[in-house]
């Protein structure tokens, strides 16, 4: 293609920015700072996938234009390296994860991520395995424990048996480990968690305002899961009281047992001697359960704990049962059981005898209920709520309740605390101390970090202890309260907390004395641009949005939102199928950037469909895309340029309209419409005489999509320092009007041909140039014109007869 090769050209271009330091900024005195964030990948040993630069050149070309309207852009990069995966490929290889990874991270960096044309400042990179990086997760999670945010219980917890380590509940979303998709177990363990459920209104509230993806605050809307209303309180025989959460408080006439999860606190105490040895071996075989299987498993099973409880509403004395249906990690860990109008509820009932009492009726009738009636109605058997619409009666009978002393209206959220501890080797160990006298206590900061230690087998051994259990030098240290004998926790963190809140690493990684400056964080954050896939809408953003509430709680921070913008891009198919390797179909970036180049490479990503939405990779399109930037090339390199603009009217305004549209689309991330716009525009310009200041527009606006060729036709144009930096093209509204449209012309309206007219060309000047046209006229020889309709600038329709 003449003098158009892409590989001497990149090549030339990413050398002169690396030696400018073209992308980097004056972090302490921008005078338009904007932070221009993407998610920072994992390096597998695979190398980068044709995702991961969809995701960032989406990212990148936001950033460039920012850029190019003036804002002093930050645009870092790092790796998210730690955690099971790469561990798990450590132990398949034989190859020690510490040797494994900086490797994979060397060849993303330097073989790949430079290659894409990216504004990649690598003067502020940072690497999770790093512990220059992992002594500010530790000390991260020192502030929390300080603050009561991170505490340590035995609880049920997720287990994977295949990658043996506990999982959080995200992390196994129905019953499958996430990383490997083995079955979920339930084991009792001693565990580290994160206080996160207390920031569930919050979180919540913030989904209003923030400025994030619909789908994304979805889907954290939904994990969240708040319902409203109340707690109710039932009294036992012994002087034991049960709190319950309920959403239906209106049917409390009519709850006729209790039903515990057999892992609640009180089971214990409240079992009667008779009933010790059934509820214990229940128990037992519960524990054996996922929360998964419990959940959905359609076979109720239960034994009653020989303990009564008291309605609060009417006295009545109810059984005790403990069952698997019932989860401790959900509501109280108790419900008032009220089979007339709860489906699960009324299967028990069923199963095993237990009293079902209707309390609320359709047609204010009583029925002999064939299954749980769940609808609203009119309440009856609720003693002086008998006639009252079941609605109504929420409120009501929740004040009824609250004024005995027995309940309250309140909310509760589904979103359970962060389960961090994982009994792995492949992350950076819990800063905490364990001494038979002190208690627990943190690692001094001045002994930070805590270094994960080499170990020749990393290999878990399933027992439930992390690999660091059985380095004894590891483990035993002196307590740094009393210098007794103590020992350390063997636990390393989940790698969602290394990415929890390495932006705000990022501004800051010259400071050595602290996790984040004051006053660079003040200037950079919160974030103003987020581009990531939704897939992390649950686990890694809603981690960093607790993570950045607590250090505002703190004082450390004055923003509690990290970011401004989030949006999540769409997912890239090939042929139509999902990408993967055992269908043989993903994509390999290293093939295509050889032969077509990154510019080429980059524009066809965003052209394949809505940014947002995602779309399908075919082979032959990039094809297409190669040669439009060829015909740039050649009008701006090979032609002979006139100064100025083209003299037609029109092609000016043309060129005005692609800029405002390019413009307008880019604020959108509409990307495929602001290509196609100045494929468009190339189309125009290329049948009139070639113009320099038509090329040096057209320069502009494909800079943020194809910034090698870019720089080199602005080069060769004359302009001074970098494309990147040069102002981005405005546009002229008045000269956006059009001089001319095209006018459809409709004979009974069917189209019989077209004119071009003036755009403020009368009704009588337009029909007549209609009449003018050989196929309408045609069709209207020998006619009788019973009507002329006249829409100027649209169309023109003869009804003939």
């Amino acid at each position: 293609m003449s003098g158009y090769d892409h590989r001497e050209i990149e090549a030339k271009w990413q050398w002169r920015w690396q030696e400018a330091r073209a992308f980097c900024c004056d972090m302490d005195r921008a005078a338009k700072p904007f932070y221009n964030l993407m998610m920072f990948p994992y390096p597998s040993a695979e190398g980068l996938h044709v995702g991961n630069v969809y995701a960032f050149t989406g990212s990148d070309i936001f950033g460039r234009y920012h850029r190019l309207k003036g804002f002093d852009v930050f645009e870092p990069m790092g790796f998210d390296a730690f955690g099971i995966h790469s561990e798990n490929y450590a132990i398949k290889t034989g190859t020690h994860p510490a040797k494994l990874i900086p490797a994979n991270v060397h060849n993303f960096r330097e073989n790949q991520l430079k290659r894409l044309g990216a504004m990649f400042d690598w003067e502020h990179e940072v690497d999770t395995t790093d512990p220059d990086y992992y002594k500010w997760t530790q000390w991260i999670f020192i502030q929390l424990f300080k603050a009561g945010l991170a505490y340590q219980k035995s609880a049920p917890v997720n287990w994977c048996p295949s990658c043996a380590t506990v999982l959080s509940d995200e992390q196994a979303e129905g019953g499958l480990c996430e990383r490997c998709d083995s079955k979920v177990e339930t084991r009792e363990m001693k565990q580290w968690f994160f206080r996160i459920s207390a920031f569930a209104p919050r979180l919540l509230a913030n989904l209003d305002w923030i400025d994030w993806s619909d789908k994304t605050k979805i889907a954290q809307r939904e994990w969240i899961g708040e319902s409203d209303g109340a707690h109710i309180d039932f009294a036992l025989d012994g002087g034991d009281q049960i709190r319950v959460f309920t959403t239906r408080p209106d049917t409390l006439f009519g709850a006729t047992y209790m039903v515990l999860a057999p892992e609640h606190e009180a089971v214990g105490r409240i079992t009667t001697p008779e009933q010790r040895a059934a509820v214990d071996a229940y128990v037992a075989r519960a524990r054996a359960m996922t929360k998964f299987e419990r959940s959905e498993s359609k076979a109720k099973t239960g034994v009653f704990t020989g303990a009564y409880a008291i309605n609060p509403v009417n006295d009545t004395r109810i059984p005790v049962w403990i069952a698997d249906y019932v989860l401790t990690g959900y509501g109280t860990g108790a419900i008032m059981a009220v089979p007339a109008h709860d489906t699960r509820d009324f299967e028990f009932a069923k199963e095993f005898g237990l009293p079902i009492i209707e309390v609320i009726t359709p047609d204010g009738e009583r029925h002999d209920l064939a299954e749980a009636y769940t609808g609203e109605g009119t309440m009856i058997h609720s003693g002086p709520f008998d006639g009252v619409n079941s609605l109504d009666a929420i409120a009501a009978i929740t004040d009824y309740v609250a004024n005995k002393g027995a309940g309250e209206a309140t909310k509760t959220y589904r979103l359970r605390d962060w389960c961090i501890s994982r009994q792995r080797y492949w992350g950076p160990p819990i800063p905490m101390i364990h001494c038979e006298k002190c208690g627990t206590v943190p690692v001094p900061d001045a002994d930070l970090p805590v270094v994960l230690p080499e170990m020749s087998d990393i290999t878990p051994d399933g027992s439930g202890l992390s690999v660091l259990a059985r380095n004894a030098a590891f483990v035993n240290v002196a307590c740094p309260s009393c210098g007794g004998a103590a020992k350390r926790d063997t636990d390393v963190n989940d790698n969602f907390l290394d990415s929890a809140w390495y932006f705000f690493r990022y501004p800051s990684t010259d400071f050595a004395d602290r996790a984040f400056d004051r006053e660079r964080t003040k200037r950079w954050l919160p974030v103003d641009a987020y581009i990531g896939g939704n897939e992390h809408a649950v686990l890694h953003l809603m981690y960093t949005r607790f993570i950045t509430m607590a250090l505002h709680d703190m004082g450390l921070i004055d923003f509690e939102e990290p970011f401004k913008k989030f949006r999540a891009h769409g997912l890239i198919t090939k042929d139509g199928a999902k990408m993967s390797k055992s269908k043989g179909n993903v994509v390999n970036p290293d093939a295509f950037l050889d032969e077509f180049g990154a510019d080429a490479f980059r524009m066809y990503l965003m052209f394949l469909g809505p940014y947002q939405q995602g779309g399908d990779w075919r082979d032959a399109g990039i094809i297409g895309v190669r040669r439009f930037l060829y015909r740039v090339w050649r009008y701006v390199a090979e032609s002979d340029l006139a100064p100025g603009l083209p003299g037609d009217r029109e092609l000016v305004g043309a060129i005005h309209r692609t800029i405002r549209k390019v413009t307008r689309d880019l604020d959108e991330l509409s990307y495929n419409t602001a290509i196609a716009a100045m494929m468009e525009l190339m189309n125009e310009l290329e049948r009139a005489p070639a113009s320099r200041e038509a090329a040096d527009i057209l320069v502009r606006l494909i800079t943020p999509f194809s910034p090698h060729i870019s720089e080199e036709l602005f080069e060769q144009l004359g302009g001074e320092g970098f494309a990147s930096h040069a102002p981005w093209p405005t546009w002229d509204e008045s000269l956006c009007e059009r001089a001319t449209v095209t006018i459809a012309v409709q004979v009974n309206g069917k189209l019989r041909g077209t004119i071009e007219a003036a755009v403020d060309a009368d009704a009588a000047s337009i029909i007549a140039a209609a009449k003018a046209v050989a196929n309408v006229a045609e069709h209207l020889a020998g006619k009788t014109i019973v009507k002329e309709v006249a829409v100027p600038g649209r169309l023109v329709n003869f009804v003939v007869k």
